[in-house]
């Protein structure tokens, strides 16, 4: 038998598909893997004329020395005894915007198959073929698009490091400004304006609105004063001097001198009135 079909996708793809199992399995239309066995081995349904047979085998690809690869396999019908073997190699020729695949190779049967038209086999068998072909291709595309995707996030990645690293490098830099020894921080000598402001200034420097406490307390305090009596007025308000507090000491003397005097104003009394009794 000899088979051809053209994919568009690259030869380089369709190798590295055909060197994965895993890929090779999900080519084959219809196939039901079978848990813990190869990765292309398990249940396949074909249908021929209007008939449906079902296999259970395994398919083996493997690369040739001369570029081409061989394709065996082996199959039971799962409701007979009928086997199926086929022996093939598939070659890659490289085309315009693409690649066509060569298949070439024998296959030997028996049981309910063989009992079947040979055109209805081979029609089935091209069918088969032609659908493995265009399955292996998107499988390639798929990988390819799974690839690119992951390029690019390792690029955007790369990327998000490169501008952290950035960042870090932009605050070491302006640790280092901060941290010179050699800057002169102190106070550049200028020049010294001293300025008097007057209490009725004060009204400016405060802006709009109403005038500070102290501000007003001048104002009313300084109305109808001279200037000479503003300037030599103690201090009144918040600001006036507090007086140091008094202290009353009683004098020692009289606290002798009370009694005394009381004494002697009592002594005149009694003196005056004997006085009076005898005259």
């Amino acid at each position: 038998m000899e088979q051809e079909v053209f994919v568009p996708v690259p030869a380089e793809r369709l190798r590295a598909a055909l060197a994965d199992p895993a890929q090779v399995a999900r080519a084959v239309p219809g196939l039901q893997q079978d848990a813990g066995t190869e990765p292309v081995a398990g249940r396949l349904k074909v249908r021929v004329g209007g008939h449906t047979i079902t296999y259970r085998g395994a398919l083996r690809v493997s690369p040739r020395e001369d570029g081409a690869y061989a394709v065996e396999g082996d199959a039971t019908e799962v409701r007979g005894s009928g086997v199926v073997k086929p022996i093939l190699t598939l070659w890659l020729r490289e085309a315009d915007a693409g690649t066509t695949l060569r298949f070439e190779g024998t296959a030997s049967a028996d049981g309910r198959i063989a009992e079947l038209p040979s055109e209805a086999v081979d029609a089935a068998v091209t069918r088969l073929l032609n659908r493995f072909a265009a399955n292996l291709a998107a499988e390639t595309a798929e990988t390819a698009e799974t690839a690119e995707a992951a390029e690019a996030a390792e690029a955007v990645d790369a990327d998000a490091l490169d501008d952290a690293a950035d960042h870090v490098d932009a605050g070491d830099a302006i640790d280092d400004v901060d941290d010179v020894d050699d800057v002169d921080e102190s106070p550049v000598p200028g020049p010294v304006f001293e300025a008097e402001v007057s209490p009725a200034g004060l009204e400016d420097l405060a802006g709009p609105g109403e005038p500070p406490a102290e501000a007003a307390h001048a104002r009313r305090t300084m109305i109808g004063r001279s200037a000479e009596e503003v300037d030599h007025a103690p201090p009144r308000g918040r600001y006036a001097p507090v007086p140091a507090p008094q202290t009353v000491v009683p004098n020692s003397t009289l606290r002798w001198a009370a009694p005394a005097a009381a004494l002697v104003v009592a002594s005149a009394i009694v003196v005056g009135r004997a006085l009076r009794r005898r005259g």
